[in-house]
C-alpha cells in the first residue's frame, strides 16, 4: 500500500487541478512524445501553469520510481537529446542540409526513448527550442549550442511514460498561480536567456568548431573524440 513519504516531489503546472494524470492523455507533439510533464522545480511549474490568458495550478505529486526504467538524457551526448525532440516536435528544415542533419542524428544519435517508463532531460521551451533549431540549421556550432543549453536556467523535466509510471504518482495538493506575477517572471527569464545567446557571437562563423555539416561529413557518432 502506498503511504506518502515513500518518493520525490513533482509538480505540473496547468490551468486545471489534476488529481489522477491519465496514462496516454495531453498533446503527443511535446519534447518527449506522449506523456505526463513534471519537474522537480516548483517555479518552473509555476511559470508552465500560466497564459497571456489564463491563471492556473501548481499541483504536486509524489512519485516513486523504484523498480521503474529510467532514462536519463542527461547521461548521454546532448546530440542524443536534440534526436529524441527531432521525432516529436516541429522543426524548421527549409534546406537540404536541416533535413540531412535531422536524419543523419536520427539515425545515429538516437536511442529507444518509449521503451522506458520515465523519461528526465532538459525541456525545450520556446528559448532552448529555437537554439536548438539554430543548430539544425547551421546557424550556430555545437560548442555553442552547449552553452545556451544552460541560458534559461529551467532545470529537468520528469516525463512519465508508461502506465507502470501513472500508477506509481500520488497527488498531494494544488496551488492557485497568478498569472499577473509568474508570466512576467517566465517572461524575464526567457527574454534574459535569448539576451544572452545573442550576444554569444551567433553570427559569426568560428573557424574548426563542429557544426552540423561536419558532424555529417565526417560520419561523427556519439563516442567520437572530436565532439566530446
Amino acid at each position: 500500500m502506498y503511504k506518502e513519504g515513500d518518493g520525490l516531489i513533482l509538480y505540473h503546472g496547468s490551468e486545471n487541478i489534476i488529481k489522477t494524470p491519465q496514462y496516454k492523455g495531453g498533446r503527443p507533439y511535446n519534447d518527449y512524445g506522449l506523456g505526463f510533464y513534471c519537474t522537480e522545480f516548483p517555479d518552473s511549474g509555476r511559470e508552465w501553469a500560466v497564459t497571456s490568458n489564463h491563471d492556473g495550478y501548481l499541483n504536486s505529486y509524489e512519485f516513486d520510481k523504484t523498480g521503474l526504467s529510467v532514462l536519463d538524457l542527461n547521461d548521454y551526448h546532448i546530440l542524443t537529446w536534440l534526436s529524441v525532440l527531432l521525432q516529436n516536435r516541429s522543426f524548421s528544415v527549409d534546406t537540404p542540409l536541416a533535413a540531412e542533419g535531422k536524419r543523419y542524428l536520427i539515425d545515429n544519435f538516437s536511442v529507444d526513448y518509449e521503451a522506458y517508463d520515465v523519461i528526465e532531460g532538459y525541456r525545450a521551451d520556446d528559448s532552448y527550442f529555437s537554439f536548438a533549431q539554430d543548430f539544425i540549421n547551421n546557424v550556430i556550432s555545437l560548442d555553442q549550442l552547449k552553452k545556451a543549453m544552460y541560458l534559461g536556467g529551467l532545470g529537468n523535466q520528469v516525463v512519465l511514460k508508461s502506465e507502470k509510471a501513472f500508477a506509481k504518482i500520488h497527488y498531494l495538493d494544488s496551488e492557485y498561480v497568478d498569472r499577473s506575477i509568474w508570466l512576467e517572471k517566465r517572461e524575464k527569464r526567457d527574454a534574459k536567456a535569448r539576451d544572452t545567446y545573442f550576444s554569444m557571437n551567433r553570427d559569426k562563423y568560428v573557424k574548426d568548431a563542429i557544426y552540423i555539416i561536419s558532424i555529417i561529413d565526417k560520419e561523427m557518432k556519439p563516442d567520437d573524440s572530436r565532439i566530446q
